[in-house]
């Protein structure tokens, strides 16, 4: 019956969508199979069908539009699943850091709705390059960044950056065409900042870098990272904008304390 149930959804997600509809398809039909079974509450299972499906089609691509609050919210579901995974356990500090997030970005309602769909996808085989084509069809630069600062925020739920989750999230990285050196910025914000070098590489310069190089540095990634940028993304994903730029802002403060410039 589950396997039934798995095909089914599947299918209405390959007509909704290609390899992301399939995925939120079989999720959807695992989570319509546990309220057959008793295991969850409908409203849950209906919830995540309107959180996967609402607002935008997965299968779009950007082709006369920008990214959608709905893009940046299955994109981020999706990937999400993934990493938290690459460690080879599922704790329970992750589950409840994502579930966390959710609320601060969603609100309650729609956090619960998501993390229903959430559970389903981290059960599910992810397939990394296929997925990761979709998203790039439907989402800005500006957007992925944000995805890759978001994976990092799931990857230090439990208190630090296992290997296999920092792997992990460079190749993603990469599939989402999001350069090495942004990659570097990015995973740079989260270090412990007891040296100098995090500061360098948020700003993509060089330790040694004049006064004029670190100003500049500073304008690109502030540009760059700028919450503006995703205005069409929804408020979500400007809100993780605005952290990406807080970090920057950091970044230019301490390189300008430590130097002595004004």
């Amino acid at each position: 019956m589950k396997r039934l149930f798995q095909i089914f959804g599947g299918g209405i997600g390959w007509t909704l969508g290609g390899p992301i509809g399939a995925l939120l398809g079989v999720a959807f039909g695992n989570a319509i199979h546990d309220v057959v079974r008793g295991q969850e509450e409908p409203a849950a299972a209906s919830g995540s069908q309107r959180t996967a499906y609402s607002g935008a089609n997965p299968g779009a691509t950007r082709q006369g539009r920008t990214s959608s609050p709905s893009d940046f919210h299955i994109a981020m579901l999706i990937l999400a699943a993934r990493v938290i995974k690459a460690d080879g356990r599922v704790q329970q500090s992750e589950l409840d850091f994502v579930r966390q997030q959710f609320v601060q970005l969603f609100g309650k309602d729609k956090a619960n709705e998501s993390f229903a769909m959430f559970r389903k996808l981290v059960d599910q085989e992810i397939h990394l390059t296929k997925i990761a084509q979709q998203i790039n069809g439907f989402t800005t630069h500006s957007t992925r960044l944000q995805l890759v600062h978001f994976l990092f925020k799931v990857a230090m739920a439990d208190g630090q950056l296992h290997p296999n989750e920092v792997d992990e999230i460079h190749r993603i990285a990469r599939h989402l065409r999001v350069s090495d050196l942004d990659y570097e910025s990015i995973k740079a914000m989260f270090h412990k900042k007891d040296d100098d070098l995090w500061a360098t590489k948020i700003l993509e310069v060089d330790p040694n870098a004049t006064q004029d190089e670190v100003k500049r540095a500073y304008r690109k990634m502030a540009k760059k990272y700028h919450p503006d940028r995703l205005t069409d993304a929804g408020p979500e994903a400007q809100s993780a904008a605005q952290e990406s730029f807080i970090e920057v802002q950091k970044a230019y403060d301490h390189i300008c304390q430590r130097k002595g410039w004004s």
